[in-house]
């Protein structure tokens, strides 16, 4: 098993400074290497693979070797299975779109980060007790920024992520509310972009992602 460059207490550090992820779920297998190298050109720090990727594991191990400056993960990790071989590849943290225990259980006995996806303040907490670092808000809250910062009023030491819903507009607001970062999805990899293999968009977008998480745009 290839050890994990970062234990989960750094990375959990490392996301919240840089407050940033880049998540890649497509279809396009072509466009997947290339589109995710386009988002760390532009400057992210913090990407992860969806595990419904077409050649996910292989994506994670080759960003592992080719940027070692560059944190990798695993999303939509549903299995012990999946926590296994997404580690094996080279994952540092996993991601799942639900709690479930055992999957939690899973990556902390293999010594990585685990973000559960939660809707209610109750997965939250059920999430945070079974020992997750940090905790995916999934799906997009129709309040957005407001339930983040409601959820924190009464559980302020969660470390919530919001990814679906995240966009352009509403990113500041999502950190002034106390998110630890944010996950970048199809606002950074637009699908008709990845269809087209429009790569330099990607990059474009990107870097206006990682201005809009800097509050400098």
């Amino acid at each position: 098993m290839t050890p994990s460059p970062m234990t989960p207490d750094e990375f959990v550090d490392f996301y919240g400074q840089q407050r940033a992820s880049a998540i890649l779920r497509t279809p396009h297998a072509a466009a997947v290497v290339p589109a995710m190298d386009a988002a760390v050109r532009a400057g992210f720090r913090v990407c992860e693979f969806t595990l419904n990727t077409p050649a996910a594991l292989a994506a994670i191990a080759r960003l592992c070797e080719t940027q070692p400056d560059v944190v990798v993960g695993a999303g939509t990790v549903l299995t012990c299975d999946d926590a296994r071989a997404a580690v094996e590849a080279g994952a540092s943290f996993l991601v799942s779109p639900v709690v479930d225990e055992e999957v939690i259980e899973c990556a902390l006995s293999l010594g990585v980060a685990v973000m559960p996806g939660t809707a209610t303040p109750t997965e939250m907490l059920r999430a945070h007790r079974a020992g997750a670092q940090l905790i995916k808000v999934f799906p997009a809250p129709p309040s957005g920024p407001a339930t983040i910062q409601a959820c924190l009023g009464p559980l302020p030491f969660l470390r919530l992520v919001p990814t679906s819903g995240v966009d352009l507009d509403n990113a500041g607001q999502y950190l002034a509310a106390g998110a630890h970062a944010l996950g970048w999805v199809a606002p950074l990899f637009r699908p008709e972009w990845m269809a087209a293999g429009n790569f330099d968009a990607i990059e474009t977008r990107a870097r206006a992602c990682l201005e809009r998480c800097a509050g400098t745009a």
